[in-house]
């Protein structure tokens, strides 16, 4: 396991978590400050669900199968952990911290792909 393949899977896994967050009218209020469309929901929801699961297919790409769930289930932890403290402290942020995550991990892709 390396350092970027864990980077690469804790920046999708927060987009999708951040995204998943957003779906909820709690969250959305707080974020945007708005009531939420109905078609916004699912699209949230299938951007975060989509999140998760390319999260998760990086880390397996980078650990195989043997480490790679368990590098998956310890990304998703910090993620997650990051959304609910921006949520907490600074909800306006994530918004623009999720959007920043994903230029991220398109930069950190070639990187964590090498062994």
């Amino acid at each position: 396991m390396t350092i970027p393949a864990l980077v690469l899977s804790l920046l999708l896994g927060f987009s999708g978590f951040a995204a998943l967050a957003l779906s909820l009218d709690r969250h959305h209020r707080a974020v945007f400050r708005t009531p939420m469309r109905g078609k916004r929901v699912g699209g949230l929801r299938a951007v975060g669900w989509a999140g998760l699961a390319l999260s998760f297919a990086a880390a397996v790409a980078s650990a195989g199968w043997s480490f790679g769930p368990v590098q998956w289930i310890g990304s998703l932890t910090g993620s997650a952990l990051a959304v609910v403290a921006l949520i907490a402290y600074r909800p306006t942020w994530l918004r623009a911290a999720a959007l920043a995550a994903l230029p991220l991990a398109a930069l950190d892709l070639p990187l964590a792909l090498l062994r």
